[in-house]
């Protein structure tokens, strides 16, 4: 795909940026996932909160008084999220990271992707899908198996304990804190990153809407890639507005020949 006028012209400006990083974080929403077949959640017609009211299905205190509702919320995402693929957006951040450039991915997905595509590390703010935990003992499972017997029979996955609690996904919902320790992490490769990569992320959610504040706080310099504005555009040294599959991997190839040429 070409990009002419000014669309070219931050292209250029962010190729510019990443050549000359030393340690970028890429910072990812459901934007970059997308493209793989997985719904995001705030779209107009499309988004997963069209569909359902979050505080409902998708909190705690939801959880606790009804889980079947969560489950019956997650079973379509479940059935999604199994059978997604890395779509061109993660090879292309691990691209990157091959080329020294990239040294970690913050993600608010729970979809595992830019693990499948061999992304390392890869900070999950808000969980991941692939493990869960029983409600009473606390006892953690491996959820691949789980997973696909929920989505094929649609039985609520439950602990092999005394009581057969239920388990719940790793996921983070509504009312619940981010991971202590994941969290920390993240924001100690923010501080010390000098470009902030945010891709397919609307930044609404708090705290890890706060992210990009925390880079630019510490001087580096931030990338906007996301179909909608954001309230953080002011603030950031490029923005473009277009599909992740289309934009991240047309910036890092044409880094990887911009460091090619250097070496040359």
């Amino acid at each position: 795909m070409n990009f002419m006028g000014d669309d070219g012209e931050r292209i250029a400006r962010a190729v510019s940026i990443l050549s000359s990083a030393s340690n970028v974080v890429a910072f990812t929403g459901a934007g970059i996932s997308t493209p793989s077949g997985i719904p995001d959640f705030r779209s107009p017609d499309s988004g997963m909160w069209e569909k359902a009211d979050p505080f409902r299905v998708a909190s705690i205190t939801g959880f606790r008084r009804d889980p079947s509702a969560f489950f019956e919320w997650i079973r379509p995402l479940a059935r999604l999220s199994m059978n997604a693929k890395p779509n061109v957006a993660h090879y292309a951040l691990l691209k990157l990271e091959q080329l020294g450039k990239l040294k970690s991915i913050i993600t608010q997905n729970i979809d595992t992707l830019h693990t499948k595509a061999g992304s390392n590390p890869v900070h999950e703010l808000h969980g991941q899908i692939s493990s869960a935990t029983c409600i009473t003992c606390y006892k953690k499972f491996p959820a691949s198996d789980l997973i696909r017997q929920f989505v094929e029979t649609g039985h609520i996955p439950r602990c092999d304990c005394e009581r057969q609690s239920i388990l719940k996904p790793n996921v983070i919902l509504f009312g619940e804190q981010l991971p202590f320790e994941t969290l920390q992490a993240a924001k100690k490769a923010v501080r010390a990153c000098d470009v902030l990569f945010v891709i397919g992320s609307s930044l609404e959610v708090a705290p890890a809407s706060e992210i990009p504040l925390l880079a630019k706080r510490n001087g580096a310099k931030v990338i906007i890639i996301n179909l909608h504005a954001t309230d953080f555009d002011g603030m950031a040294d490029v923005v473009l507005k277009g599909d992740a599959a289309d934009l991240v991997p047309n910036i890092v190839k044409q880094v990887e020949t911009a460091l090619h040429a250097s070496v040359q």
